[in-house]
């Protein structure tokens, strides 16, 4: 603490992490290194495989591969730390940390959100409007969506990051999450925080219910043309494909949405910080397993690196 005019400035916060438990810190050491060494593998097979082969190099896949890059540092940005802090009783980070740890995991998550937003529309232009599909999802139009993705992500970031790391914390330093995130920030803060809060939830709302928005639209659209399909078979391979893309949608949309939208409370503290585990580790987890190998092209670019004889003999 640095003492100014007889009030006491935070340098560092103290993280109290997800249990006090010693024995269940132990234990959810294991299971998180587990996630997360299974989240990087998963991830990194996504990359390596959708790069290695070339009848994967379509949209689809250039966009799961952005997906998969995108996780892989998401993760990254919280899980060692918490890691760490299962293992040892000091759990401080420093103010800089803090705010670069808030900066990272808002930009990817809100880059993930607005790719998540992307990929739905490709999936719309590819089911409704097949016939203009190759013609409008071109590799630039592609890398200019991915690129808009990344810059409203950050955009995003920079604001909150910029505009929380200005306020005087000068209360406690004592963050009730087991990451740096901004409510659990702007509380400890010994101003007034309405502008802040205000600013944080019009600039979040934007990203993440206007992904949310956009991809919801998407997928209605999507659904009206699965109906009007004549073959059962050919519904239901729409529905295979479209279908897991949902279920990553309403886990990760969903989860992050009620975490922000829950009072500023410490009786929903506990509340936070299980959603915040399901949309910051484990839809990492996810992600590549629903995306990508469940995928038949997928399985098969697998197959092929693996066994190249049992593909040479299906064809």
């Amino acid at each position: 603490m640095q003492q100014t005019n007889n009030i006491s400035y935070v340098d560092k916060f103290v993280l109290l992490g997800l249990v006090s438990t010693p024995a269940l810190q132990k234990v959810l050491f294991v299971v998180f290194s587990a996630i997360y060494i299974m989240t990087i593998l998963g991830n990194l097979t996504v990359i390596l495989i959708i790069r290695l082969d070339l009848d994967l190099h379509k949209p689809m896949y250039f966009f799961l591969a952005n997906l998969a890059f995108l996780e892989l540092f998401y993760t990254t940005s919280t899980t060692p730390n918490t890691l760490k802090n299962f293992l040892q009783e000091k759990r401080t980070i420093s103010f800089v940390g803090c705010f670069t740890q808030m900066f990272f995991f808002i930009g990817l998550g809100s880059s993930v959100c607005v790719l998540l937003a992307v990929m739905a529309y490709d999936r719309y232009v590819a089911i409704c409007q097949p016939l203009t599909y190759s013609a409008l999802m071109t590799p630039v139009f592609c890398i200019r969506l991915t690129l808009v993705s990344w810059s409203f992500g950050f955009f995003n970031a920079f604001v909150q990051t910029v505009y929380t790391s200005t306020l005087p914390f000068c209360k406690d330093h004592v963050i009730h999450h087991f990451f740096c995130d901004i409510p659990s920030l702007i509380k400890l803060s010994c101003s007034d925080t309405d502008a802040n809060a205000l600013v944080s939830i019009l600039v979040r709302a934007c990203v993440l219910i206007g992904s949310f928005i956009l991809t919801f639209i998407s997928y209605i659209f999507i659904l009206i043309a699965v109906f009007k399909i004549p073959t059962v078979t050919g519904r239901q391979k729409v529905f295979t494909t479209c279908g897991s893309h949902i279920i990553v949608v309403i886990l990760f949309f969903g989860t992050a949405i009620i975490t922000y939208m829950l009072p500023v409370s410490s009786s929903f503290n506990d509340y936070k910080k299980v959603l915040s585990v399901v949309y910051g580790v484990l839809t990492p987890l996810v992600n590549p397993l629903i995306y990508s190998f469940r995928n038949t092209d997928f399985q098969k670019a697998i197959t092929k690196r693996i066994n190249p004889r049992q593909i040479q003999a299906l064809e």
